[in-house]
């Protein structure tokens, strides 16, 4: 039967730490999972993001902002349990002269791999999606990589945060979109002047969806013509943002998505997962519409092994962030 009832959420307190941020506090984060399983090869393709809090990094100029790190570095990880990884590939933010980097999303396709990289784009501060593709999860190079979906292509203040699914022989890529109303010449001055718009409130962000035959050229179309959820009602937990983090097939035709929510850009580091529906991938319905699901962010799972891998980001007492992992039997209600 197709999920109609909001399922009880897994107990997460059996899981594991994967990626511990740099130092304790506020500010230092380790997490942004994006997680792929490959059977033939028996092995897990972990993409992670870390961060440091503004105003640590080195007076580098990147992106027009010297001495923010926030998010410094990003990684493709590889491991055989789920549990302990090491890594394959890396890149900093001076590499793509950037202020700041957040989710990537990692596709195997055509006996290769396809890299999405969301950053934020030193021309205009607005976070824009790059794609590359490589023989093998180690290998990619910056220096070939194309655009995907940027803030002008798609009538937007900037899309992040891609998630990557294959579905009959067509890429399909979900992404954070920042929807604006008119601004006024003052807010315009300040929205992109941080070089992170979704911190100011003068946007929502809902998720966007655009198809590809090759996962590098995406016909989108723009502004909320291609928005498939939106946020919540004013005063709902999700008003502010839907982001989702992870699609996979409910067992019977249709499709379950976690998605990150928050009420307000007071929330935007500190997001909650909730639950979303859809029959066809382009209209999805909320099963969380009075709270959350998880008090936990950028989740995605995988099935493997006959069980369900769960990664998430999660704050810890002291205020950093750190990526854990909880295997579990069942998952909303699906057996793997």
């Amino acid at each position: 039967m197709p999920i109609t009832d909001l399922p009880a959420p897994p107990d997460l307190s059996a899981s594991v730490l994967v990626r511990a941020p740099e130092h304790p506090g506020p500010g230092y984060w380790a997490g942004c999972p994006s997680i792929r399983y490959e059977a033939d090869r028996d092995r897990f393709l972990l993409t992670y993001r870390e961060r440091r809090p503004r105003g640590t990094g080195a007076a580098d100029g990147a992106g027009g902002d010297g001495g923010q790190d926030r998010g410094w570095r990003c990684a493709v990880a590889e491991s055989r349990d789920g549990i302990e990884f090491h890594d394959l590939w890396s890149v900093e933010r001076a590499e793509l002269g950037s202020p700041s980097m957040e989710r990537f999303a990692l596709l195997p396709r055509d006996g290769g791999y396809l890299l999405h990289l969301s950053y934020v784009d030193p021309a205009d501060n607005r976070w824009r999606i790059d794609a590359v593709r490589a023989a093998s999860p180690d290998a990619f190079d910056l220096a070939t990589r194309t655009p995907v979906l940027t803030a002008a292509g798609t009538a937007t203040e900037g899309v992040k945060d891609p998630y990557l699914l294959e579905h009959d022989g067509t890429v399909r890529l979900f992404s954070t979109v920042s929807r604006a109303r008119a601004f006024t010449a003052e807010e315009r001055e300040r929205a992109h002047a941080s070089a992170d718009i979704h911190t100011t409130g003068l946007t929502v962000q809902p998720t966007a969806l655009a198809d590809s035959p090759d996962g590098l050229r995406f016909t989108a179309p723009p502004g909320r013509d291609a928005e498939v959820l939106d946020v919540g009602p004013d005063t709902a937990w999700d008003a502010y943002e839907s982001r989702i983090t992870a699609v996979l097939p409910d067992g019977d035709g249709g499709w379950l998505a976690l998605y990150d929510g928050s009420a307000d850009a007071a929330g935007n580091y500190e997001e909650r997962c909730g639950l979303a529906v859809s029959a066809d991938l382009r209209r999805w319905d909320r099963l969380t519409t009075d709270g959350p699901w998880l008090n936990v962010r950028y989740a995605d799972v995988v099935a493997a092994r006959g069980r369900w891998y769960l990664y998430y980001e999660q704050t810890r007492a002291d205020g950093a962030h750190e990526l854990r992992v909880a295997v579990l039997e069942e998952f909303a209600g699906l057996r793997p």
